[in-house]
This record gives structure tokens, C-alpha cells and sequence, in this order.
């Protein structure tokens, strides 16, 4: 049994990984609960870890996983000046249709080694991954920093084997290497375009460039 703020945390946070793919801040979280200081989220998160409907995920910041929700799941009329959200319940916290696999790190920088094997899975928007195969990669280096994209963020992108001048997308150089670039089509060759101008735009000859995927979202944790 859970007491109503107990209930009421473990709802907010259920959404709010649904929405952005990640969990709320606990700054975010006092705030929503309208409590006066962070020491009460904490007190919360342990006796829902304690309970079995969370689990923390190790070395990731701002990182809770929703494991279940209670049998009553219809949130308390919310606060005022918040707004109501409608938690869908699903077997373990999460629809398998809601998350796409992360295939490890990708350079946005100096390329680094190819797309690796999954290495977790990360929640999004269920109107994000509607068509075609998705996939996320967690970002290493500043090269697309213009771009919006920082070191660390989770860009998902779509699978695909072509893509349009001016995209972002993951490029394998060689068979070897990947990295996240602007696209641009210069005749007959392939320019990978940083959003840094710390970095040079590298060409390559199509041969020796294969498309993966292309961007269609960017997720940040905030810790």
C-alpha cells in the first residue's frame, strides 16, 4: 500500500520518462509535489525503491526506472497550477513499443569505431517511433555543438540507407569508423559537415561512405 504522495511521485515520474525518455529532476519533482525541500523526494524515492515500483540505475545521472504502478493507477486531482497527466499502465512500467535500443556511442568529433551492439534502452514519445526501425546512440565529442547536440546527449535516429543534403546523420567511413555528421552532396562526393568550426569538413568518395541512420530527435539528461 502506498500512501498518496507516495503514489502521486511515482505517477509523475512514470509520465514524465513516457514524455521525454528521461526522469524528472528532483528540483522538478519537490516542485510538482509542492513539498518544501528535496529531502522529502528522497525520503519517497527510498520507500518506492523499498517497495519494489523504482529502481535507480546506477552511474546515470537523473536515472529512475519505473518497475511498476500501482493496482489503482488514476493520479489525485493535481495541485493547482498543475497540470494533469494520464499515466497508461502497462505490464512493467513501460510499452516495449515506447523504448528503442541504444547501440552504443557515436563521435561527434574525430570518428570513432562502428555502431556497436545494444547496450540498454532508453524510453521516448510513443508518437516518436511510429514508422521504420529506430535507434539511439549516446554522443561523445563537440563537433555538432552548433547543431544544438552536446557531448552526452541521446540522439535517436531512424534507420536508413540514403539521405538528403543537409541531414544529420550516422556515417560508416570504411566500413570501420562512425561518426554523427551533417550530410552535404558535393557531385559526385560525400562531405561530413561538423557544426563546430573547430572541426574541417571531411570528404570521401561515395564508395567509402554508408549511411546508418538519420536524426529525428535529441534527448539531454540534466543532473
Amino acid at each position: 500500500m502506498l500512501t498518496a504522495k507516495q503514489k502521486e511521485l511515482l505517477l509523475y515520474i512514470h509520465e514524465r520518462i513516457k514524455e521525454t525518455g528521461v526522469s524528472p529532476s528532483f528540483d522538478e519533482m519537490k516542485e510538482a509535489l509542492d513539498l518544501a525541500s528535496k529531502s522529502g523526494i528522497h525520503r519517497l524515492i527510498t520507500a518506492l525503491e523499498e517497495r519494489g515500483f523504482l529502481r535507480r540505475l546506477a552511474h546515470r545521472a537523473r536515472a529512475l526506472e519505473v518497475l511498476k504502478l500501482p493496482e489503482s493507477a488514476t493520479p489525485a486531482s493535481p495541485a493547482k497550477g498543475r497540470m494533469a497527466f494520464r499515466p497508461a499502465v502497462v505490464g512493467d512500467g513501460r510499452a516495449a513499443n515506447d523504448s528503442v535500443p541504444i547501440l552504443g556511442k557515436i563521435a561527434a568529433g574525430v570518428p570513432i569505431e562502428a555502431v556497436q551492439n545494444e547496450i540498454g534502452r532508453i524510453v521516448v514519445p510513443p508518437d516518436l517511433a511510429v514508422e521504420g526501425e529506430h535507434f539511439a546512440l549516446e554522443v561523445r565529442g563537440d563537433s555538432m555543438i552548433g547543431a544544438g547536440i552536446l557531448d552526452g546527449d541521446v540522439v535517436i535516429l531512424k534507420r536508413a540507407e540514403s539521405a538528403e543534403s543537409g541531414d544529420i546523420v550516422v556515417a560508416l567511413i570504411d566500413a570501420e569508423e562512425a561518426t554523427l555528421k551533417r550530410l552535404r552532396k558535393r557531385g559526385n562526393s560525400i562531405a561530413l559537415e561538423a557544426a563546430n568550426p573547430a572541426y574541417e569538413t571531411r570528404i570521401f568518395g561515395p564508395d567509402r561512405v554508408r549511411i546508418q541512420g538519420k536524426l529525428v530527435a535529441m534527448m539531454r539528461r540534466y543532473s
